[in-house]
């Protein structure tokens, strides 16, 4: 048994599923439940709102292949359609690795291979899935961030960092680059002249040093890497969903663009309709009247 800031974590038995562990985390409970993407979640009593997904290759440093990727976007859609999800935690199986990107074994000249031999870039649709999903996204990182698994780390919200996590970018050293998400964020995390060292010169850098540049939020020692990854998590249920959900969008819209900005005024519209002022529009719609909107103030 491992007790983990009010949460009581027994594993029974080890469950593998695919390439991904799905994890609903349970507070004051004695299971910390786990589900495959197709399966519904075990009965849950108390829950805190969060679920961990995992990437489950181990053997290759967590390195994502299509079909990897696919279920970690099956795995995202369901947290997204999951009410009672609040704040989503990724991280890679182990503690040799976060991610270390595409499995270049398996790439080819039109990207990585799929089980049609179809080559793919669809970890591109991940990247800009984290950016738009209405909930934060926690990347909880132990070892290697390297390559697309840095560029994943880096479309999440937060990261907390292990003491022995090493974050850089390896494209140019493998025939590989991102010029979308991985150079214009990157450059924004931590200034243009940083981003360019990190992608001409393809070095790695500990953990510390990627704290510094502001790449991660904080760093802890391995052991207490979920502990405090939890504690961050419920810091940020604490406060108003409709409210974090909002900035996020705002935060990111200048960077999106025009897809930025239409997540940023969805979740406007959203809000608007929660309003006695919005309800009236449809009531009356309804009703088959005219709408009296004289009624609401204009307010400066």
């Amino acid at each position: 048994m491992i007790a983990i800031t009010g949460y009581t974590v027994k594993c029974q038995a080890t469950m593998s599923f695919g390439e991904l562990h799905v994890m609903s985390l349970a507070r004051n409970s004695p299971t910390l439940f786990m589900k495959k993407l197709s399966v519904k979640v075990l009965p849950r009593q108390v829950t805190t709102n969060t679920t961990k997904i995992t990437i489950n290759r181990p053997d290759r440093r967590n390195a994502f292949r299509p079909h990897t990727v696919k279920e970690l976007i099956r795995a995202f859609n369901d947290a997204r359609d999951d009410s009672s999800v609040g704040v989503i935690i990724l991280t890679g199986k182990g503690t040799e690795a976060f991610c270390s990107g595409g499995d270049q074994a398996l790439r080819t000249r039109d990207g990585y291979a799929d089980y049609e031999n179809f080559g793919r870039l669809n970890v591109l649709d991940l990247q800009v899935q984290i950016r738009r999903l209405p909930k934060p996204v926690i990347a909880m990182v132990a070892g290697y961030a390297v390559g697309g698994g840095h560029v994943l780390h880096m479309v999440c919200d937060l990261t907390i960092a292990a003491d022995n996590a090493i974050f850089g970018q390896t494209g140019p050293k493998v025939g590989s680059f991102d010029a979308g998400y991985g150079s214009s964020i990157m450059s924004r995390l931590v200034g243009p002249k940083k981003a360019r060292e990190m992608w001409f010169l393809a070095r790695f850098y500990t953990a510390e040093e990627a704290e510094k540049m502001g790449l991660v939020n904080t760093v802890v020692p391995l052991e207490k890497l979920e502990q405090e990854t939890i504690k961050w998590s419920r810091e940020i249920l604490r406060n108003s969903p409709t409210a974090i959900r909002v900035l996020k969008s705002a935060l990111n819209a200048v960077d999106d663009g025009h897809a930025g900005l239409q997540t940023l005024g969805g979740d406007a519209t959203l809000i608007f309709y929660g309003t006695e002022e919005g309800s009236e529009g449809k009531t009356a719609f309804v009703e088959r009247r005219r709408p009296d909107f004289l009624k609401f103030p204009r307010r400066p």
